[in-house]
């Protein structure tokens, strides 16, 4: 007999058990061969509808009512959490039918990159930084000794907005705790942020990019750098430059937390 149908058979027994407790009172069950005859010693089990008879219906509701916030906590790593978010509309933007853009990279690194939003080519492939932004990205930490694999790359959305646009305060807010859950997973030591509505998602303040660029932002047990978009330099040469002296800065600092590799 499969679980689904015990399950189903110990509701409806429950269910009948209790009908008949308030139709006729308090009963019992006698064993086979036992009550008024013979030795008129009974032997019996006593029932009661709401015992034992409808804990594992109790114990299946409780799972199933869990609250997002209580199953997002439960996540004990990438694989669980990237499941939770396949399943919450809560996630997707007003965009109809895009793919879920989870994360990239090394699930242990100890440099984690965070965008804003997943564009076109991302949503196609399901994966962060694979457009020509991403190609540029991967040209600027290859230059600072990073491949690809070394680090772990993510956005603030997980989900592509329409026509690239920047994600809304209340998408910001909605996704929030996903990433930080999935910062908690990967435990890196430095974290980049590009982009300004990367860096003032994470740090949590109305800042602009040169106000937060150049230092290394507290950010709990880790420290947090915000640099260009790599979009951006597509678009504007001239940040190329001030873009290469804070990653080389970044550079310095990992190798000084004792990073690897």
């Amino acid at each position: 007999m499969s679980d689904d149908n015990g399950q189903f058979i110990f509701e409806k027994v429950a269910r009948l058990l209790k009908q008949q407790q308030e139709m006729y009172g308090d009963f019992e069950v006698l064993k086979k061969g036992q009550g008024d005859k013979g030795t008129g010693q009974q032997k019996s089990l006593n029932i009661d509808a709401q015992s034992e008879v409808a804990e594992p219906n109790q114990e299946y509701q409780a799972k199933k009512e869990l609250t997002i916030e209580e199953q997002l906590e439960a996540c004990s790593n990438l694989v669980e959490l990237k499941s939770l978010c396949e399943r919450l509309d809560v996630l997707k933007t007003d965009l109809d039918n895009t793919n879920l853009v989870f994360g990239v990279g090394n699930p242990n690194a100890d440099l984690m990159i965070i965008g804003e939003a997943p564009g076109e080519n991302e949503d196609k492939q399901g994966e962060p930084f694979v457009g020509a932004a991403g190609q540029l990205l991967d040209k600027i930490m290859l230059a600072i000794n990073f491949k690809r694999e070394d680090i772990y790359i993510a956005n603030i959305l997980k989900h592509r907005p329409p026509n690239n646009r920047d994600p809304k305060p209340e998408e910001r807010e909605r996704s929030l705790p996903f990433l930080l859950k999935q910062i908690e997973l990967v435990n890196p030591k430095l974290i980049l942020c590009v982009g300004k509505v990367s860096g003032t998602t994470l740090l949590g303040k109305d800042a602009t990019l040169k106000e937060m660029r150049q230092k290394f932002h507290k950010f709990g047990e880790r420290e947090l750098m915000v640099t260009y978009h790599p979009a951006a330099l597509l678009r504007n040469q001239q940040w190329k430059r001030p873009t290469w002296e804070d990653v080389q800065l970044l550079r310095s600092r990992y190798d000084e937390l004792g990073g690897t590799p």
